[in-house]
């Protein structure tokens, strides 16, 4: 075993300098596949906090339609394509929450209801809040933007 202070030796750098350049060029690989192949589709830019609804294509046998999901945004997470919501509403007295690939084919439009006042970028508290509890400030009341 080598001390800790010590350089590790020339096989062992080369090796993982070898495997950090193959997951380097993986990696730009598939930023230019996305890039190149993936349409990307333009929806409103929402946060946290906010009440959307969400239009999307359900396909049922040979028929398709038209659903939407309205509901307050409870996280964002991921970069670019990879990027994914998660909404919740209540129906009747049962929570419901769906997360929504950014980049779905089957999402239709995103509109943006409601601007919400919330201090974090994941308010899973709001899971546990009941009632007058479970509101929301409006941005555009309560002080400054």
């Amino acid at each position: 075993m080598q001390p800790v202070n010590q350089p590790l030796t020339k096989d062992v750098n080369v090796a993982w300098l070898d495997k950090t350049n193959f997951l380097l060029q993986k990696m730009d690989l598939v930023k230019y596949v996305q890039d190149k192949y993936i349409t990307k589709k333009e929806f409103p830019e929402f946060k946290a906090g906010d009440t959307i609804t969400v239009y999307y294509e359900i396909k049922e046998g040979a028929k398709t339609r038209t659903q939407f999901f309205k509901g307050t945004v409870i996280q964002l997470r991921g970069t670019g394509l990879t990027k994914t919501f998660t909404i919740r509403k209540m129906s009747g007295d049962v929570g419901v929450e769906r997360v929504f690939p950014i980049n779905m084919p089957a999402l239709q439009k995103i509109e943006v209801n409601r601007q919400g006042k919330v201090r974090r970028a994941r308010i899973y508290y709001f899971r546990d809040l009941r009632g007058k509890k479970a509101r929301i400030k409006d941005k555009s009341y309560g002080g400054k933007k």
